[in-house]
């Protein structure tokens, strides 16, 4: 027995050695054809290098042998790295310890001490809703001032931000046009005189009867003409900036003027002025804008989906970054009943009081808008934490237990925010000192 057992291990061996032989050679053979594979891709992209890019070739010919023997290699150490990073070789994350709820957190003596419990429970809710928005001119006490006639600039006698009183002048033009519809005037008065006279000629000649009555009502009618174009050169005057003591003062004297005057419309301080002193200037040309800056218009752009929320005469405040963060308590003068088709937004108006003059045209601000209160389920904002971007909040178990459970909230609105889902009404919650016991969480999660 101890025979065969012996020739057994002898044949075993020699299938051993045999079996080593025969590997050692076909891996000798396998890793001779791997190098001779990867010397021939060398080659060929050696030769595809010098072809397209000759000055990388020469520099890679000219440099030492243990860089590139180490380009020949690096293929073999990615391959490496890649079988060790695969087996978890480089992972350095710490093993767990202890098993626990990480949701969960015991609270001791010293912070039950700074937490306050309450109920979450159902209230009149506010919501406040921000938009940003600008400071803008009131437009109803906004002029912007033209020229009545085409003519040339030839003096001007106001300034951007001097206050002006309604009808003073602020320019003059010299107008060839005002020439020619005062010379028309003139005529037509001529003329409207002329034909009364012999209308009231025909009148006397028709009762001697000396003339038909034929002639008598043409006369008539030529004095109604002469009157009706009369009339209409005064209102060509009245519309060309002329005042009606001055178109009489006019048809007294017979004395021509040129001189056409911008006068201001309203009352109120010169904020723009796009003329200068002898450009040509046309009736659709805004030479002067003139603005009451007493009172201001704050103009914000809402969502369309919170459009909802904001009616007329709500209560508003505005808040203003350049005047220090200064708040401005007002109401709502006007929400647009259309939406703008471009940006989705409506337009929400305030009316504010500048007697001071502090707040100007063009500054930016925040409008802080106040829904009608409505009943809704409500958790203090010192109950909500922050917890990988969702918020939570703590949901009293027992005496000493917390669990951390995530909600769907809304925007804050007067120190509170309404519940959208994850918690019902009435259960008890931590309405203070949240922020400890996410703290203290996380300190008994790492076993500290």
């Amino acid at each position: 027995m101890k025979q065969k057992l012996s020739v057994m291990m002898n044949k075993l061996k020699v299938w051993k050695r045999f079996l080593v032989t025969k590997l050692k050679f076909h891996s000798k053979v396998l890793f001779n054809q791997i190098i001779q594979t990867q010397n021939q891709l060398y080659q060929h992209a050696h030769q595809w290098i010098s072809d397209h890019v000759p000055a990388i070739s020469t520099r890679y010919d000219g440099s030492p042998q243990w860089l590139k023997r180490g380009v020949f290699y690096l293929p073999w150490f990615c391959v490496f790295i890649i079988i060790l990073n695969y087996f978890n070789v480089f992972d350095r994350r710490p093993t767990i310890k202890s098993v626990q709820d990480p949701n969960v957190v015991v609270v001791n003596q010293d912070l039950r001490k700074i937490i306050t419990d309450g109920k979450a429970q159902v209230s009149p809710f506010v919501e406040e809703l921000r938009a940003s928005g600008r400071i803008d001119f009131n437009e109803l006490f906004l002029s912007r001032i033209g020229a009545n006639v085409t003519g040339r600039v030839s003096d001007i006698l106001a300034v951007p931000g001097q206050i002006v009183k309604q009808g003073d002048v602020l320019a003059k033009i010299t107008s060839t046009e005002l020439t020619q519809s005062q010379l028309a005037y003139l005529k037509a008065k001529s003329a409207s005189q002329l034909a009364d006279q012999a209308a009231n000629r025909a009148k006397i000649l028709y009762k001697e009867d000396v003339i038909a009555l034929a002639e008598l009502q043409r006369r008539e009618a030529e004095s109604s003409s002469a009157k009706a174009e009369f009339r209409a050169a005064n209102d060509q005057l009245r519309v060309q900036g002329m005042d009606q003591s001055s178109i009489d003062k006019l048809a007294k004297s017979g004395v021509i003027e040129s001189i056409n005057n911008v006068v201001a419309t309203i009352p109120g301080e010169i904020v723009e002025r796009k003329i200068n002193k002898g450009q040509v200037v046309q009736p659709a040309d805004a030479l002067f804008t003139v603005a009451d800056l007493s009172t201001l218009w704050a103009i914000s752009e809402v969502p369309e989906s919170n459009s909802y929320l904001i009616h007329k005469g709500q209560k508003a405040s505005l808040i203003i970054p350049a005047l220090r963060n200064q708040e401005i308590e007002g109401t709502v003068a006007h929400v647009d009943s259309i939406v703008n088709p471009q940006t989705r937004t409506v337009v929400v108006r305030m009316e504010l009081a500048n007697k001071e003059g502090q707040i100007k045209p063009g500054m930016l601000a925040t409008m802080l808008i106040e829904s009608q209160p409505m009943d809704k389920l409500v958790v203090p904002v010192g109950a909500v934490v922050r917890e990988d971007n969702h918020d939570h909040v703590f949901v009293r178990m027992d005496d000493d237990l917390y669990r951390m459970v995530p909600v769907k909230l809304g925007p804050e609105g007067k120190g509170f925010r309404p519940v959208i889902s994850g918690l019902k009404e009435g259960q008890e919650i931590a309405i203070e000192g949240a922020y400890h016991l996410n703290t203290e969480r996380k300190r008994q999660l790492s076993g500290g």
